[in-house]
């Protein structure tokens, strides 16, 4: 199984910014524990705060790979051109939110993404990820 985990903007900040809303572990660690947990699965990950990038990315890996978890950040709340993006390819999409969307800011309350993935996870922090790779194994 090959599961693509792709990042957007700030993510690559991860246990440096705000750490009382993201914590402080950093997104090495989590990867490299997602890869000794689930050693059946590949592996790939991506970040970028360009909106294009992670566009091309989607296009790229979205008829191949088994799953992908998508952290889109603040482009979730804003990007009609990834949500048509996700709605377009053939891969199963877990967002992930590592802070509760709707205990933040009102305009965080909207994803445009959510109703074009199979499912959304947010506040559970880093172990969204390790939640989303659950559900894309389990179906």
């Amino acid at each position: 199984m090959n599961i693509t985990i792709i990042n957007g903007p700030n993510l690559n900040l991860q246990g440096k910014r705000e750490v009382e809303v993201y914590g402080n572990g950093t997104f090495e660690d989590l990867l490299s524990s997602l890869r000794q947990r689930y050693r059946d699965v590949d592996f790939e990950y991506f970040q970028s705060n360009v909106e294009g990038e992670i566009i091309n990315k989607l296009q790229e890996v979205g008829f191949s790979a088994d799953g992908i978890v998508l952290n889109a950040g603040g482009y979730s709340h804003t990007s009609v051109s990834i949500r048509d993006t996700v709605a377009a390819i053939t891969s199963r999409v877990v967002e992930v939110h590592i802070s509760n969307v709707f205990a933040r800011e009102e305009f965080r309350h909207q994803s445009l993404l959510g109703s074009v993935c199979v499912g959304s996870i947010c506040g559970f922090g880093l172990d969204g990820y390790r939640l989303a790779v659950e559900a894309l194994r389990g179906q």
